[in-house]
């Protein structure tokens, strides 16, 4: 009973969805406070209902209830408990639960936290948000039912893929889908007040700590993703321009935009049009990228294969979103108020920048995305689009942005003073030559892009640093008033300053990984030694191990430096008899410095021989990526948790009672 419990609550959610898509935006509209305040008690309603079916099909995976069909396709009874909990979001069905209940918690959320949000705005909000929710509950109970039956049940189930058996993969998909998703509240946002015809700085204020909380959900959805691909798939890369990454990268990229956009709209009250436009865009990618994985388009580790006639209904769903809310911008936008003046050269002409070079590099790659499936579907002809289109298009537009990013903090709103900029920034271009020269000098062999990226990175954490020695008068005045400086100082500030120091890092692990990586591949039997990077690495041989539902063959490193041994890597291929598959796991050695890093492959094809196919890779500064990120996602934690984000516009106080004079 518990399955169609589930099955019942998803019916009774889509009917509140209904109801709350329809009486707030009427209440709204006619100013009645009744009907506003329903979207509070529907949003809540749907929350729960949606979070009661969620509980059920986690329970359903967790006692191996093979009756329910999406159990019996992705799960198996000797499946350790964490997988067999992941199991209920690692399917279209389950993922596409999962995208519900986020959808309505976010909803919930504004219901909850936005005490502050006119009524009339946030009754509008949540109807939008309603009107996704019904798109997406209506699509699961009519194309995807994660509760259906199977009659007889067999005795076990068929095991979920064994790469998504991965702690790292188990977290990824509610990440990101925290990003997707919480894009939707921002558009829903968008769209109320475009339908209000007001977009003003409080709006943006409001806007900001959801767009934040989904850019850093986001942010670590990819990191995690890049970092499972790299330590589980074994090829030894993080990041493939694979269809199905970039259409997380691109909301990100758009989001990344909609940030900086909504600063200026608060702070200078311009930009509104444009602030309102890239929050539609945003979640119209993040829709695109459902639709592709779930098409039946690709065939990748990432998506679902499943019937690409369930993906005309996300098709359709797309289509309304988009061209809806589009046409609504194209009627409402002219409308609004163009806000304040500035000059070619202040900090909103260089957020400006930001932004168009952001969005430039955004087309870039949906362009290399979709040309493929667009020359498969018209022209039935398979066309690649690889890492050296996405390098050449992409990076040209990344590197000014990075640039721009160290000029932009010292930059005044409305007009800037292009002498006092230079005084401040002088010695940190001095510091950024330095390091291209010292890297130019120990490696002279380039590549020559390597070199300027890695000064450009230096550029943007001495610029941050700088700046924000600066506000805290560092060096200019005694220490205890700088480190009071320094607490005063708005937590955006520290957050826009680390996030910004995360991009140089990043840098860093990007260039180091690509441009000076090492590589040796070979036939190996017991005793061969292999020199890489200043290691020696000795093949001792192949173990058998028994996991709890794999075989494996786990081959024996010993990693020795100077004659002297450091360690054993031990890395794994193994093989998972329900499911009928094998998977590399790869052995890592880490450190800042790098990474040295080892798979096996397949036997040679004389067995008797002893030989394995054995892959060593040296991949320097490649940690600095992950550093980077996390450092990227406390910056917006940081950004986020600023008291000026959770204000809004203030609660009138009420009046006591009038003072007494004094007798």
């Amino acid at each position: 009973m518990i399955p169609e419990s589930g099955h019942f609550a998803l019916v009774l959610a889509l009917a509140v969805a209904l109801v709350q898509s329809v009486l707030p935006i009427l209440g709204a509209r006619t100013g009645r406070a009744l009907l506003m305040e329903s979207a509070r008690t529907t949003a809540l309603l749907q929350m729960i209902l949606v979070g009661i079916a969620f509980a059920s099909l986690v329970r359903s995976f967790v006692v191996s209830d093979f009756t329910v069909r999406n159990v019996l396709e992705n799960s198996h009874s000797l499946k350790p408990m964490i997988f067999k909990v992941a199991g209920s979001w690692g399917s279209h069905e389950g993922s596409l639960l999962l995208w519900t209940l986020i959808l309505v918690v976010f909803g919930a959320g504004v219901a909850l936290l936005g005490g502050n949000i006119p009524a009339a705005l946030k009754a509008r909000t949540l109807s939008v948000q309603a009107w996704i929710s019904a798109g997406f509950l209506t699509f699961m109970l009519f194309t995807s039912n994660p509760f259906e039956r199977v009659f007889p049940p067999p005795l076990d189930g068929q095991d979920l893929n064994p790469l998504l058996q991965d702690i790292g993969l188990a977290m990824h998909p509610p990440l990101l889908y925290f990003g997707y998703v919480g894009f939707s509240i921002v558009f829903s946002f968008a769209v109320a007040a475009l339908i209000e015809g007001r977009v003003d700085p409080a709006w943006a204020r409001w806007v900001r700590p959801w767009a934040l909380a989904a850019w850093i959900s986001l942010t670590a959805g990819i990191a995690l993703g890049s970092w499972w691909a790299y330590y589980e798939l074994g090829w030894g890369g993080w990041w493939f321009w694979d269809p199905v990454e970039n259409v997380s990268f691109m909301p990100w990229l758009l989001g990344t935009a909609l940030l900086h956009s909504a600063i200026v709209t608060e702070k200078r009250d311009t930009f509104k049009s444009w602030t309102i436009l890239l929050a539609i865009l945003t979640f119209s990618l993040s829709l695109l990228g459902t639709f592709i994985v779930r098409s039946g388009l690709l065939t990748s580790v990432h998506a679902f294969a499943v019937d690409p006639e369930r993906g005309l209904y996300i098709l359709g769903l797309l289509g309304v979103t988009i061209v809806g809310s589009l046409t609504l911008y194209a009627w409402r936008a002219p409308q609004l108020e163009p806000g304040g003046l500035f000059r070619p050269i202040s900090r909103e002409a260089g957020l400006l920048i930001n932004n168009l070079l952001l969005a430039t590099a955004t087309a870039t790659v949906l362009f290399g995305t979709l040309y493929p499936l667009f020359v498969e579907a018209l022209a039935d002809e398979k066309v690649s689009v690889g890492p050296p289109y996405f390098n050449t298009t992409f990076i040209p537009f990344m590197l000014p942005l990075v640039i721009m990013m160290g000029i932009g903090p010292f930059l005044s709103w409305k007009r800037a003073d292009l002498p006092g900029v230079w005084q401040r920034l002088r010695w940190v271009l001095a510091i950024a030559l330095g390091v291209g020269l010292v890297v130019w000098y120990l490696q002279t062999d380039g590549p020559l892009l390597a070199v300027i990226s890695l000064a450009i990175a230096a550029w943007v954490f001495a610029a941050s640093l700088r700046e924000w020695a600066l506000r805290i008068k560092m060096f200019d005045a005694p220490l205890p008033e700088s480190l009071r400086r320094a607490r005063n100082l708005p937590r955006a500030a520290h957050g826009m300053t680390l996030a910004h120091i995360g991009i140089a890092v990043l840098i860093l692990g990007f260039v180091g990984s690509t441009a000076w990586k090492e590589e040796r591949i070979i036939f190996a039997e017991p005793g061969t030694r292999v020199e890489i990077a200043g290691f020696e690495v000795v093949f001792e041989g192949i173990e058998r191990v028994q996991g709890p539902n794999y075989i494996a063959q786990q081959g024996q490193l010993r990693v020795l430096k100077n004659g002297a041994e450091l360690t054993w890597l031990r890395p794994e291929r193994r093989s998972y008899p329900v499911a009928g598959s094998t998977t590399t796991e790869s052995a890592i050695r880490t450190t800042l410095a790098g990474d040295l890093y080892v798979t096996i492959g397949e036997p040679a094809a004389d067995k008797a021989s002893g030989k394995w196919t054995v892959r060593i890779l040296y991949e320097p500064f490649v940690t600095w990526i992950w550093i980077g990120a996390v450092m990227l996602i406390l910056g917006g934690a940081l950004s986020m948790s600023d008291r000026r984000l959770r204000v809004g516009v203030p609660k009138r106080a009420r009046r006591g009672p009038a003072p007494q004079p004094a007798e």
